[in-house]
């Protein structure tokens, strides 16, 4: 009896680990995710939002590829498999994340949060129907905690503008969710960092090219001025901690958690935002930390039967 009660508390030890790492990683990467949002409202007063997210994956992707090659070594880099990365991240990321500055430029930041929240609803979705994810009784309390906590943390219960810019980002918010579902399923070859570089990279090539392509046909889509010393500053958080981190820590959380556990966390950004605008002189909001409490409260709910 004793060496089974011991090989079960070792059994459950065993599971502890990679749900702790998992969540550790989740929480690390919204942080840095967070801190891109004043960035970006700052850069989109003289950036289209094609030409912002462009840059964006740009810095991120020449950040991502020598680092990459430092910690896993060339043969992991030049034996990658390119093509399906690129896919994947080209529809999954560069057009996911084009819809979704695409709905911030439209509407406004409260509007886009509030309908991101519903972002692990899509995860769920696509673990269902997938077979990876069997809806048992806590999961589904801690989901509807996890998206009540990520309403509230908005401080409104409705969108603003429920126009384009709404579609938009209900848009952005499955295919994030599918793009880091594939990306942990089909490249399982790779470091959660290569994983993610080459996936970044099929963003980049995705907006890079569009936007050299409407560029030639005339449309307004580059930056209204060049880019000065505070731009640059603004570029280098919304690339390097907004995309570059923050995407190798949430696929390396995806990894630990699936897609549906690893979403949850997606519904503290507000609150992470509020602590960064605090540290710079903003002020407290309860709205957000009584959301991020409910968060919370649903990523151990939902995680319980793990």
């Amino acid at each position: 009896m004793a060496h089974s009660s011991e090989t079960a508390r070792l059994q459950r030890g065993a599971v502890g680990r990679p749900l702790l790492t998992g969540n550790m990683l989740g929480v690390a990467s919204m942080v840095f995710w967070a801190a891109g949002f004043p960035a970006a409202e700052r850069l989109l007063v003289d950036w289209p939002p094609l030409a912002l997210i462009s840059a964006r994956f740009a810095m991120a992707v020449a950040f991502l590829v020598p680092l990459w090659m430092l910690i896993d070594g060339p043969r992991a880099v030049f034996g990658a498999r390119w093509g399906r990365g690129t896919l994947i991240g080209g529809i999954g990321f560069g057009l996911g994340a084009y819809l979704l500055l695409l709905a911030q430029s439209l509407t406004d930041p409260v509007t886009v949060a509030l309908i991101a929240s519903a972002t692990p609803i899509a995860a769920t979705l696509i673990e269902v129907l997938h077979g990876n994810r069997r809806l048992t009784r806590w999961f589904s309390i801690g989901l509807g905690a996890s998206v009540l906590g990520g309403v509230i943390a908005t401080n409104a219960l409705a969108p603003a503008d429920l126009g384009v810019g709404a579609l938009a980002a209900v848009g952005s918010c499955f295919l994030f969710a599918f793009g880091s579902f594939l990306t942990v399923r089909d490249l399982p070859e790779l470091s959660p960092l290569g994983r993610s570089t080459v996936t970044l990279a099929g963003g980049l090539a995705t907006t890079g090219i569009t936007l050299c392509g409407l560029h030639l046909l005339g449309a307004d889509v580059l930056p209204h001025s060049a880019p000065d010393g505070a731009q640059l500053k603004l570029l280098v958080i919304y690339a390097f901690a907004g995309m570059a981190l923050s995407q190798v820590m949430f696929i390396a959380s995806v990894g630990h958690l699936g897609i549906a556990a690893a979403s949850f966390h997606i519904n503290l950004a507000p609150f992470y935002v509020m602590l960064i605008l605090l540290a710079l002189g903003g002020g407290w909001h309860w709205p957000q930390a009584i959301g991020a409490l409910a968060v919370a409260a649903g990523v151990v709910i939902a995680q319980r039967e793990c």
